[in-house]
């Protein structure tokens, strides 16, 4: 089984290098997240890395207080995500707006930080479009397009001639079902099939057989975290697919292992994208940056294999390309 996993990457300390001072003495961060329901995992990642890197530095930069205030949304709701929004400005005070695990949520939020001038940080969510949708807003993440047209060519050009898709039926899933279908194609490659199944699907023995009938040489997955994952492995299993004749390709959640000093102490939304624009850091994943002209993440795309070390089954980088925008905001997208 070959795979790309892209991880949170380190997005706090992005984010706590731009709130470093304030014409108070607390910044408030608002971490609007998913910490119950199927995709709890995941948002528990998110909030185990801003717990680390606090853990790691304080909970004070240049002498000012971080505080975090936390909300949970409950998985893809993003009526409830947007009324968090828009209680932490007006109520709370927040000074930031961050986490955004799922799209959905992302997209209402937006519209908060567009109207309030809030700065945003969007540390999980990948569908392209996130991102315009508030001239406040920046990811430090990744965006779905960024990753699948790399992993299509590369496939592609690793020999890799005829290929199924399965994707979730929303958002991210039709960003990445079009641009690992797009980019596969123009390398030379045939999709030879491909479906979509629902966001809480229970069971996809049904679509994995669909599959298996193509016979296709690769089968490209693409489902959110939490505890699908572990049922469409289930699936792959009873359904019989032989990883030896069909490599299976997906992101990492397919085999998932369980700068405000720029800003003299301005903390409105104009001075801190301002600031985040073109900021570089050094992350678990290597060397990250901010576009300056989508406000968007630049960021080295690693290619991994599942293979067997001392007995168990790893994830194994063996490839990477470097320095890759989301492809579809350089076409005008």
């Amino acid at each position: 089984m070959t795979r790309l996993r892209v991880g949170l990457g380190c997005a706090i300390a992005l984010l706590l290098g731009v709130a470093t001072a304030s014409a108070q003495g607390t910044v408030k961060i608002g971490l609007i997240n998913v910490l119950s329901g199927q995709f709890a995992d995941a948002g528990i990642q998110l909030d185990n890395g801003v717990k680390t890197y606090m853990k790691q530095h304080g909970d004070t930069v240049a002498g000012k207080k971080i505080e975090i205030i936390r909300r949970d949304v409950g998985g893809p709701a993003p009526d409830v995500a947007k009324r968090f929004a828009q209680e932490l400005v007006v109520r709370d005070g927040v000074d930031i707006l961050a986490g955004f695990l799922l799209t959905p949520n992302a997209l209402a939020a937006a519209d908060v930080s567009a109207q309030a001038k809030k700065f945003m940080v969007v540390m999980n969510a990948a569908t392209s479009v996130i991102i315009t949708k508030s001239p406040y807003m920046i990811r430090t993440s990744v965006t779905l397009p960024q990753v699948m047209e790399t992993f299509g060519t590369w496939a592609a050009k690793t020999g890799l001639k005829k290929c199924y898709t399965m994707v979730t039926d929303y958002g991210p899933g039709h960003d990445s079902e079009a641009a690992f279908q797009r980019a596969f194609k123009e390398a030379g490659g045939e999709i030879v099939g491909s479906v979509r199944f629902p966001v809480a699907n229970p069971d996809f023995s049904a679509f994995v057989q669909r599959a298996k009938d193509m016979n296709p040489e690769c089968i490209y997955i693409f489902i959110p975290g939490g505890a699908q994952p572990a049922a469409l492995g289930k699936a792959f299993a009873e359904r019989g697919i032989d990883f030896s004749k069909t490599k299976v390709l997906g992101s990492g959640e397919t085999t998932a292992e369980q700068a405000l000093k720029k800003t003299g102490g301005n903390t409105d939304g104009d001075a801190l994208i301002a600031a985040a624009k073109g900021l570089k850091w050094q992350s678990p994943r290597g060397p990250m940056s901010i576009d300056p002209d989508t406000r968007d993440v630049v960021q080295t795309i690693y290619i991994r294999r599942v293979q067997k070390v001392g007995g168990e089954l790893v994830n194994v980088p063996f490839d990477k390309i470097e320095n890759v925008k989301d492809p579809t905001r350089a076409r005008g997208g």
